[in-house]
Formats: C-alpha cells, structure tokens, sequence
C-alpha cells in the first residue's frame, strides 16, 4: 500500500472539479494522497477530529479547498501543527471568489495558511509536492523535470511564433 503523505480537504463535493487538480498532479509526482470532504461549518467535529490526527497517520501537507466564507484552510491551520495550502474556490454562492480569496489569505498571526490562486489547486498539488520533495530526492528529480518540460514548452511556443 502507498503511503500517504498529502491530504486533501475540501468543503463539499461541489469544490472536487477543482480539488482533483492538485490529485493529478500529486499522481503526476508519485505522491500518495488521501482525499476527503470535511465542511468546517456542517462537520466540525470532522474537522476537529481530521486536523487534530493528521500528523499522527503520516500526512506531512495538508491541501485544503472551500468556497464562500472558505473557513476549512484556516481552522486546519489553527488545529494541525501540519503546513497548509489553501485553495480558494469560486462557488455558487462566491463574490467571484473574492470572500474565498480574502477568508484564506488574510489569516491572523500564528496561524499561517499558504495560499494559491482562486480556484488554483493544480499549484496546491505543486507546492505539497515541493514540500515533499525536501525529504526525499526522488520527488525533487521529478520536480526539476517538471519544470524543465515548462521551460521547453515556452521555448517551443516562442519558437512557433517567429515562424
């Protein structure tokens, strides 16, 4: 069984079109990963409960996604000693995402939240990805290349337009 070492968290299965960005590319990096809903609003005891043993069953990053008042990053954050990222998500009941942008980033001090783009889960898979790869090489190499395959692509489309 593969290990997992990234959870992602989102407020209802509505975020999950969004959310699974960041699954593909942990599945990208060879990350195993676990993936559940858990609203800060309708489960708190969920939330307690998932945010307080995190750390205790091996998960080394927490990605966490919410729309509207986008409260779940923020109260994992402030239970969890574990790092999180946020997603910010536009939902159906979004002031364009900018409630979501605005609950996750302005975060009080002592309780950090790493935040990405509206609906930026892809870079959440990112950046768990890099947090991981600090301990452990393999992740890294497939880092690199990643980034090289960006690089190549850009030349590739520059190239394309002087022809």
């Amino acid at each position: 069984m593969e290990r997992k070492l990234v959870s992602i968290v989102m407020g209802s299965d509505s975020d999950l079109p969004v959310m699974k960005q960041a699954a593909e590319m942990l599945d990208r990096f060879g990350i195993g990963y676990e993936i559940d809903i858990v609203s800060a609003h309708r489960t708190p005891e969920k939330l307690y409960e998932f945010a307080s043993n995190a750390h205790s069953r091996g998960i080394v990053v927490i990605i966490a996604g919410a729309g509207g008042a986008a409260h779940l990053p923020g109260m994992v954050a402030a239970i969890s000693p574990l790092p999180v990222i946020g997603v910010p998500i536009k939902s159906s009941n979004s002031i364009d995402g900018w409630d979501s942008v605005l609950s996750i980033l302005q975060m009080p001090g002592g309780v950090p939240v790493a935040t990405v783009a509206l609906n930026g889960a892809k870079n959440a898979g990112i950046l768990a990805a890099q947090i991981v790869s600090v301990m452990d090489n393999s992740i890294q190499t497939k880092i690199i290349r990643y980034k090289q395959e960006l690089k190549e692509q850009v030349i590739t489309k520059s190239n394309n337009l002087k022809t």
